[in-house]
């Protein structure tokens, strides 16, 4: 296993299922040290960013993220 520069203390990742409004699952976001994936309901297999290229999407103006009081 490749050593990271970053880790959980425990589990090694964290996964939720995305419900919609109506409680109907939409996919599953799993959060590693090292990288976000999202796989949509349906799928096998997940869209994976990096931890650094995530960083660096969200904090951009571009994306119009808002920061948030918690």
């Amino acid at each position: 296993m490749p050593a990271y520069a970053n880790k959980f203390e425990s589990p090694k990742f964290i996964e939720e299922g995305i419900l919609d409004k109506e409680d109907k699952r939409i996919g599953t976001i799993r959060i590693k040290p090292s990288s976000i994936l999202w796989k949509p309901v349906g799928q096998q297999k997940f869209y994976s960013v990096s931890l650094d290229d995530f960083t660096k999407w969200i904090a951009s103006s571009k994306t119009a993220a808002k920061r948030v009081g918690s």
